[in-house]
């Protein structure tokens, strides 16, 4: 019996340490960067990417191929994304643009100063320029500002072996292109039918696409609001739909994957706005002048509105003086309530986001809510007043914080559920404007409620 050598193990290519890039970027070695782009994880390249300083961001963009910073570009938050195209020469970002999907080119160039945009496009082909310019005038929550441009469309006059001719001579610039459909306009570029890349490949190559054509499909508006986009693709299992104008013509395609981005960008805009944080994104990357106004911004106004719920306790401060046991269940009942508030804010704004509620729909949300708050109000109430009674002994202080914990509780999810729609309605911001309301009402009430019931029992309760 021979005994033969073990085989050769094939050496691992070796790990590329996250922290190397700004060595990297530092040498100037444009295929050491793609290197470490290419074999390091996407949430570590998120991560490094937005660790870099300004400078190393610039730097890594400009020694980069067009398509690799087009990738970059596409790592980074928006902030960051943008602030890099800015400080880049013309020529430098109008070749990243170039490489970019269409979407994302009209976001970035909404974010961009005028005259840096400018300059951009002035670096643009007449005719992507043109375009361009056409996208980024929708605005973002409707279809026009969600599709993209990077689709197939053929004239109703030709033939399959026509289609195929055009996807042979033009392979490489299709590659990124989603083709499983494409689309037949008339003279006009007005749709007229979808094309499935399977019925052309099994028909005929004489055969007119007129003939293997879905006529009369579902098309989107390009002016059709992302709720409502949200509610088609929910009834619909298709990955894209086209978009035409008002009077028919093709103008674009929107996918199911960019109405899901829209509308989780939206629910973060709005957590991040009822939580206090105006005027955008923020990264702690940012400058902290940045970062530092737009908190005040909400912070102060907030200020006045807890001064107009305080001032409600100096009204009752002979009560309170009278029972001061009554000053521990204030903070408790205003907390309780709140958070029973919050939780209808946050069923309201979810729902309008999806689509599943409009404004028109606030008495449906009263209904639904007031029989929630009454059952909940109805246990925290007892539960509280359980308490109060345990810790004093007196019957009347537990009824006094649990009537005024289980009505405060009703008057918080009526709050909650029914001012995101109304101020939707109004054209107002929801996820800003919901929350300061909600926390000065139910403080408001909530005090008023217990210091109002103590004193027309307060013989009972000293």
């Amino acid at each position: 019996m021979s005994i033969t050598e073990p085989s050769e193990v094939p050496s691992q290519p070796e790990e590329v340490s996250p922290e190397s890039l700004s060595e990297r970027i530092a040498s100037a070695d444009p295929e050491a960067c793609t290197e470490w782009i290419d074999a390091v994880e996407g949430v570590a390249v998120v991560r490094e990417l937005s660790r870099l300083s300004d400078d190393e961001r610039e730097q890594l963009l400009e020694i980069l191929s067009p398509e690799d910073a087009a990738e970059v570009i596409e790592h980074l938050p928006e902030a960051q994304a943008v602030e890099a195209i800015e400080h880049l020469d013309s020529q430098t970002a109008a070749r990243i643009f170039e490489e970019l999907p269409s979407d994302e080119q009209a976001d970035l160039l909404k974010e961009i100063g005028t005259a840096e945009a400018d300059a951009i496009l002035e670096q643009l082909q007449d005719e992507d320029r043109e375009e361009l310019r056409r996208l980024a005038a929708y605005d973002e929550d409707v279809a026009g500002g969600i599709m993209v441009t990077e689709y197939l469309y053929y004239d109703s006059r030709l033939t399959v072996r026509d289609v195929l001719a055009d996807l042979e001579a033009h392979s490489e610039e299709y590659a990124d292109y989603n083709i499983q459909y494409s689309y037949v306009v008339d003279e006009q570029e007005r749709l007229v039918g979808v094309l499935p890349l399977r019925k052309v490949l099994l028909a005929r190559r004489a055969t007119p696409l007129t003939e293997i054509m879905i006529a009369k499909p579902i098309t989107l508006r390009d002016d059709l609001p992302l709720e409502d986009l949200a509610a088609v693709f929910r009834e619909h299992p298709f990955i894209g739909l086209p978009v035409v104008t008002a009077e028919g013509e093709l103008v674009g395609v929107v996918e199911r994957r960019g109405v899901e981005h829209a509308l989780l960008e939206e629910a973060d805009a709005a957590f991040r706005q009822s939580q206090g944080i105006v005027g955008g994104e923020e990264l702690r990357s940012m400058p902290w002048v940045t970062r530092s106004r737009r908190r005040l911004a909400w912070l102060s106004i907030n200020i006045v509105l807890n001064i107009a719920a305080a001032s409600v306790i100096a009204l009752y401060q002979d009560t309170l003086e009278a029972v001061i046991a009554l000053a521990v269940f204030l903070p408790i009942i205003s907390d309780m309530s709140g958070c029973s508030g919050n939780q209808a804010v946050a069923v309201s704004m979810r729902e309008l986001t999806l689509g599943v509620s409009r404004p028109s729909d606030v008495w449906r949300v009263l209904s639904k809510e007031l029989t929630v708050g009454v059952i909940n109000g109805l246990v925290l109430g007892l539960l509280i007043g359980v308490v109060a009674y345990a810790w004093k002994r007196n019957i009347y202080l537990g009824g006094v914080v649990g009537a005024a914990l289980m009505m405060n509780t009703v008057i918080a999810v009526a709050i909650g559920g029914a001012v995101p729609l109304f101020l939707k309605g109004l054209k107002l911001d929801p996820a800003l404007a919901s929350g300061p309301i909600l926390t000065t009402i139910t403080d408001m009430c909530g005090f008023l409620l217990v210091l109002g019931l103590a004193s027309a029992l307060l013989s009972r309760l000293t």
